[in-house]
């Protein structure tokens, strides 16, 4: 049996997983471009590890999607719901000039999503 994919499916659902493991990779690894932000928005440290968790597995979700098409769907409304949460913290901590970053990283996981069917 094999997965059929079109071009345009598999290019934006992997640039959708390298944004969410990039996103992913900067938490674990500290960064503060990363980190302060979060802080400043009234994240509790204690969630930051789960955070980038979550995009990280949304990430391999993503690229296992590309063999099993289930998964792929699952992890895509996984980041999608994700950076939705992302952008409603954003705009109650009132940084408005940040809210096009969330959203910079779900619009690709939205678009796999739709690409999907």
């Amino acid at each position: 049996m094999s997965v059929d994919h079109s071009t345009a499916y598999v290019v934006v659902t992997v640039v959708a997983a390298v944004l969410a493991g990039f996103s992913a990779a900067s938490v674990f690894l500290g960064a503060a471009w990363t980190l302060k932000p979060l802080a400043d928005y009234g994240v509790p440290r204690p969630w930051w590890p789960w955070l980038g968790a979550a995009k990280a597995a949304g990430a391999a979700g993503l690229l296992a999607g590309l063999s099993v098409p289930v998964v792929g769907v699952l992890a895509a409304t996984g980041l999608v719901l994700y950076f939705a949460g992302a952008t409603v913290t954003v705009l109650r901590a009132r940084w408005f000039s940040h809210v096009p970053f969330p959203l910079l990283y779900a619009a690709p996981a939205a678009a796999s999503l739709v690409l999907a069917f």
